[in-house]
């Protein structure tokens, strides 16, 4: 079963992405879904496993999404693992800095269930792909 971390400060928000990615259109339990509340969480939860996918929030008060980005792109283990970013920011710039930065995909709030679904699964395929074909 593949797992998909999400890193957001916001309870209501990992909620949210918790209940679009497991919900019966996206194959019902067929995802785990695993939530840090803070870029320094999930550096914490990082080194417990692989990841198919981490989604992160930009914009968090310790470690921001960009920062942790970074970290991941550093990480022998976690450096192909997809990231998708999710932000408030809409502005060109700040979308170009996280795929600069190596991010699989940018999704700006707000954005609904299926985008997210269809923007994660693209993801963790596309990746699944690189991994089968080396």
């Amino acid at each position: 079963m593949p797992r998909v971390l999400v890193v957001e400060d916001s309870g209501a928000t990992r909620a949210y992405v918790r209940g679009a990615l497991t919900a019966a259109e996206a194959g019902g339990n067929l995802i785990e879904v695993v939530e840090a509340e803070s870029g320094f969480e999930a550096l914490r939860l990082l080194p417990r496993g692989d990841w198919a996918l981490v989604i992160t929030d930009v914009n968090m008060p310790d470690i921001n999404g960009l920062e942790l980005l970074s970290f991941i792109r550093s990480s022998e283990r976690h450096r192909a693992t997809p990231v998708l970013l999710m932000s408030t920011q809409t502005s060109e710039r700040d979308r170009e800095r996280g795929m600069k930065l190596g991010a699989a995909g940018y999704l700006a709030k707000p954005f609904t269930p299926q985008e997210l679904r269809d923007e994660a699964l693209r993801h963790m395929r596309s990746a699944e792909v690189e991994s089968q074909h080396g």
